[in-house]
């Protein structure tokens, strides 16, 4: 992989893991447009690195945030902070379950099957549509709240369904305040993409022959840079609700995979 496919994969890892319009699905539709030789595919490394570029730019954005829960939680009182340290763990319970006994059968799905990715790139569409039209509210995020956007995060792994986009929407479907469903969508991500990291090294599945670092380090600084705008840019639009240009975005994208699909 040379250096500018790893930063064209940089920036649409980075923008499109925030915003609702699937990062998966995208880079799917790019190797199939593009072809295999034009945009090689991402070697489990680069992936890795990528996943950890937008987490750390999740981290830097709410960073704040990060650290008055740890502190509150470190307390060791049953308080607001340990609460939503407890939410978020009960959160990653299905994406768990779903990476350690479907991991085969999720990585099958991820051989070009842009079918797949057009018709779930529709139905993100629709979580957008209608989460768009939703009442905003105070409500915070329950405990079976939490389980419930859990199982949409790992509904989510599916490539052409946004992780943001179906967690945000099932969590403003479910009644919760809009900027306090984006926050909740972000932070359940970061220990997800950091115990897949340390499964990953422990597994011995790393390699760092053949490795050109000078393309790694591009692919994760426009991960990281692109991560840190579209993430401030998505709570904005959440709280002014403007989901339903990307509800039209993915729709249309949708429908030209579809197509495209078909024809080939």
């Amino acid at each position: 992989m040379d250096t500018l496919d790893a930063i064209i994969l940089g920036i649409i890892q980075g923008l499109t893991e925030f915003l609702p319009v699937s990062s998966s699905g995208h880079l799917e539709l790019g190797k199939a447009i593009l072809g295999d030789h034009s945009v090689p595919e991402e070697s489990l490394l680069f992936t890795v690195v990528l996943h950890f570029a937008t987490a750390l730019s999740t981290i830097v954005i709410f960073r704040k945030d990060i650290l008055d829960i740890a502190k509150g939680a470190l307390k060791f009182q049953w308080n607001d902070d340990l609460q939503f340290v407890a939410k978020i763990v009960i959160s990653m319970i299905p994406a768990v379950i779903v990476g350690l006994f479907f991991e085969e059968q999720l990585e099958a799905l991820f051989g070009g099957n842009i079918l797949l990715v057009g018709a779930m790139l529709i139905v993100t569409g629709i979580l957008l549509f209608l989460a768009d039209k939703a009442k905003n509210t105070g409500k915070p995020v329950s405990f079976s709240n939490a389980f419930v956007i859990g199982i949409s995060q790992a509904i989510a792994m599916l490539p052409g369904i946004s992780r943001s986009g179906a967690t945000i929407s099932t969590s403003v479907l479910l009644g919760n305040d809009k900027t306090k469903a984006a926050r909740f969508s972000f932070l359940m991500v970061v220990p997800l993409i950091f115990g897949k990291i340390a499964k990953d090294i422990l597994g011995g599945e790393l390699s760092l022959e053949s490795t050109n670092i000078t393309a790694l380090s591009a692919g994760f600084i426009a991960a990281f840079i692109c991560g840190l705008f579209a993430c401030t840019w998505m709570i904005a639009l959440v709280k002014k609700s403007k989901l339903s240009y990307f509800a039209i975005y993915c729709a249309i994208v949708g429908c030209i995979a579809i197509a495209f699909s078909l024809v080939n």
